[in-house]
């Protein structure tokens, strides 16, 4: 599962002492809730990380095409793009909690049909890829779902950016190890396996969901009084993202990012097998890297003790995304490759766990499931558009040359990101002063540049 507070607006927990740093860095663990899910998450993200890696290894196996590696990716995120706009205003009017039960059920019986078909040798890559779109179509419940409940599992609002963190942190170490294991896994046993162990890892995380005690309702808003028509909720959180300058500019640099940058990952088979000359074992071990960088990141974004600066963090993580996006493709070394896609996970991550955190924090709780929407469409909706054109840029220009356009293109997004900074501070800090998280002094002091 990728990654909220109180219904009410509170102040920020005073600065840590330094020597309370590392335990501050782990303080969302003390909210009984989010525990069950950092345990639950672990186990299975390791299970989803196994499976995306088995995927791509089967496509490019069993058809040798970059193209078709798009087109799988495509037909798994699109169903995301289409439906997460609806699907949010479910979100905010249902029980979250059986949301997310429901959809990782499903999403384990989407991995079991995987694993059964594969193991019995009958696969093919039209069970792929309608397969893919069922997972597309979960994800589109799945990811505004568990993006809105985070507010339920952290009691104090005060941790939610900590929370956020440590789940980032825990994503990139399923990223880490979900790989590496799935590169022994195909090697020795073939791709089927992973889809399995995928399967049964979701078990974990819908106990976790199961055994949480929940205080508040886990689901619709307290602010939301009746249900209003759905197209007049889709209306007003489309108004609110439009409208609302710092929440458009960061989603309108983070799907731009999705699109150009994001899809990398399906073009590591590629880079694995022809420009690396290496097997399932080199894929294990790059996207292994791309797991260690973001969870480097993940780390220092939980040391943090204050949202603020995180503006600058995200014009900032573009522009090393890109870099490292260039000269990975450019690299015909296995062991400078690896080195440059530690550098391309920990910009990737820095970019969202930065713009996850901003928008969680100045949204307000009776939009944050249409905003999360948004967010998902920026994050996964934009990406099965990437998909295909990367794969289709690396049919015709090759996969490292697409890469280094793609970079390009993030680097020049940051750069607009950072002339957008001015306009952002004078949205936000209205917000951070009303929350406490920058004091009314502070603010003064920091009318002339600094901030977020």
């Amino acid at each position: 599962m990728p990654e909220v507070e109180n219904p009410t607006h509170s102040t920020v927990t005073p600065s840590v002492p330094e020597k309370g740093r590392l335990s501050h860095a782990w303080r969302a663990l003390r909210h009984r809730n989010f525990r069950l899910f950092f345990g639950g998450q672990s186990i299975s993200l390791i299970g989803t990380w196994m499976t995306r890696i088995a995927t791509a290894w089967l496509v490019y196996r069993l058809t040798g095409s970059a193209w078709l590696l798009g087109i799988v990716g495509f037909a798994g995120q699109i169903p995301t793009f289409l439906l997460a706009p609806f699907a949010s205003v479910w979100v905010d009017r249902l029980n979250r909690r059986t949301v997310l039960v429901v959809t990782q059920t499903l999403a384990m019986v989407q991995s079991l049909a995987l694993a059964a078909l594969t193991l019995s040798h009958r696969i093919t890559i039209t069970e792929i890829l309608w397969l893919s779109v069922l997972q597309g179509l979960i994800n589109a419940f799945d990811m505004p779902g568990r993006q809105a409940f985070m507010v339920q599992m952290i009691e104090d609002r005060q941790d939610l950016g900590n929370a956020i963190a440590l789940n980032s942190s825990m994503v990139n170490m399923a990223r880490l190890v979900g790989p590496s294991l799935a590169g022994l896994v195909i090697a020795g046993f073939g791709e089927g396996y992973c889809f399995l162990i995928d399967g049964f890892s979701y078990l974990a995380v819908i106990l976790s969901l199961l055994m949480m005690r929940l205080h508040s309702p886990a689901g619709r808003s307290t602010l939301v009084t009746k249900i209003v028509p759905m197209f007049e909720q889709l209306k007003e959180g489309w108004t609110y993202v439009s409208r609302f300058a710092p929440v458009r500019t960061i989603l309108l640099l983070f799907a731009m990012v999705s699109l150009m940058g994001m899809p990398f990952t399906v073009l590591m088979p590629v880079f694995a097998a022809k420009v690396l000359h290496g097997g399932p074992h080199t894929l294990g071990f790059l996207m292994g890297a791309v797991g260690t960088g973001a969870l480097i990141s993940a780390i220092s974004l939980a040391l943090r003790r204050t949202v603020l600066g995180l503006g600058r963090i995200i014009a900032l993580s573009a522009a090393i995304f890109g870099a490292g996006l260039i000269a990975f493709g450019l690299s015909r070394v296995l062991w400078l490759s690896l080195l440059l896609m530690l550098v391309t996970g920990y910009g990737m991550m820095q970019g969202m766990a930065a713009s996850n955190t901003i928008i969680q924090t100045i949204i307000p709780e009776d939009m944050r499931g249409r905003v999360m929407s948004y967010y998902t469409m920026a994050f996964v909706g934009m990406a099965p558009f990437g998909s295909l054109l990367a794969g289709a840029l690396a049919h015709w220009v090759g996969a490292p040359m697409t890469l280094v356009i793609t970079g390009a293109f993030c680097i020049a997004g940051a750069g607009w990101f950072a002339m957008q900074l001015p306009n952002i501070r004078l949205h936000i800090r209205p917000i951070y002063r009303e929350l406490g998280i920058l004091p009314t002094e502070v603010a003064a002091a920091l009318a002339n540049g600094a901030g977020n």
